[in-house]
């Protein structure tokens, strides 16, 4: 007896396959419209759109009518439109007076301001890095509106007289150029908040004058060769970030309790033998950093756990100067900057702690490409 074969035509396969679809789309709408009409299903729905109306900020008023909810998608697409394009036009205007005021140059293409800038006293912010630019001509004491000058990472060899006719600057910022000096007419200067020199590699002293600065709070003068605390930076009786990381001091002033409102102090790198117990009376001194590497007295109170000062000693790489004979070398304005981006990173990291090691291991690297 052979197999049994049993042959279906496939014309009623398809018919019976179509009855049962269209049956299930009958079952589909009447489901829809029972629904649609459910007041349960309104509910969801009014209470889905003011959801998604309060997750957009769009006002309660703008769709609710005398108690009643407006669901509709047009209306959410166009109060939607409308509040786009509201913010889109603050935007605009905010940016639009912003840039009114705002100067910015980048490129090495450029290796002088361009004419045009001297026309646009109105001034308010210089922003130019990365640029071949040498020297900032005599004519900005024409733009007293100025109040941020930050030129980092150019070609400058030297500020004119004329930046001290700034009487609203707040900001200089003349990091990693080629200044071997600052002018003494920068001390009237009054109103400066912030002043950043660091990574000219050749500043060894900064001018009495800046004595008057008596708003600065912010100094940077790291990656330089200052052999003592400038006289100028101990009367800045509002200071309370100093940077003097990576020079050559061999000692702190007596006197550097003067500056009562630090609450910053970075002196990494430095050839600091001891420490002075002046430094306990800055009360509100809460972060100070050393190398550690040739100190070999430091008041035990500083690394006392039971006061809120963090103190951190860096143990420095000891082969971190070894190069090999057939790597390129860095510029030191370049190995400079990656120091001070990794100490950056390092410091935001202690101040988030609620406390730090009495000494920490940094392992300096370089990177060629």
């Amino acid at each position: 007896m052979g197999h049994k074969v049993v042959v279906f035509d496939i014309s009623v396969i398809r018919a019976l396959w179509e009855t049962r679809v269209k049956k299930h789309k009958a079952w589909q709408k009447q489901e829809a419209e029972r629904l649609e009409k459910s007041a349960l299903e309104k509910i969801k729905e009014e209470w889905n759109f003011v959801a998604e109306c309060r997750r957009k900020g769009i006002p309660q008023a703008a769709y609710c009518k005398n108690g009643f909810i407006d669901t509709s998608v047009r209306l959410l697409d166009k109060i939607e439109r409308n509040s786009l394009a509201r913010q889109s036009a603050i935007s605009k205007e905010r940016d639009k007076r912003s840039s009114e005021f705002v100067f910015e140059l980048t490129g090495q293409h450029w290796k002088e301001l361009p004419d045009s800038l001297k026309e646009q006293t109105h001034l308010k912010e210089w922003h130019i890095s990365n640029t071949l630019i040498q020297i900032i001509p005599k004519y900005i004491e024409l733009f007293q509106a100025m109040r941020i000058l930050d030129l980092p990472k150019n070609q400058i060899s030297c500020l004119p007289a004329e930046i001290g006719r700034l009487k609203n600057l707040k900001e200089l910022n003349v990091r990693f150029n080629h200044l071997k000096s600052i002018p003494p007419e920068l001390g009237d200067c009054e109103n400066l908040e912030k002043l950043d020199c660091s990574g000219n590699l050749e500043l060894t002293e900064l001018p009495f004058e800046l004595s008057n600065l008596k708003q600065v709070s912010f100094v940077d003068i790291s990656a330089n060769k200052f052999s003592s605390v400038p006289i100028c930076v101990l009367r800045m009786s509002n200071l309370q970030w100093l940077d003097i990381s990576n020079n050559n001091l061999s000692d702190l002033p007596q006197d550097i309790d003067r500056l009562r409102e630090l609450q910053t102090f970075l002196l990494y790198k430095n050839k600091l033998t001891y420490l002075p117990f002046a430094l306990l009376n800055l009360k509100k001194l809460t972060l100070l950093v050393v190398s550690g590497d040739h100190l070999v007295e430091i008041p035990t109170a500083l690394s006392d756990s039971s006061t809120p000062l963090k103190f951190v000693s860096l143990i420095d790489n000891p082969i971190e100067n070894t190069q090999c004979q057939d790597e390129t070398m860095e510029s030191e304005q370049d190995r400079q900057h990656f120091d001070k981006e990794f100490m950056k990173a390092y410091i935001e990291d202690l101040k988030e702690r609620e406390s730090v090691p009495s000494y920490a291991t940094k392992v300096s690297f370089s990177l060629q490409l």
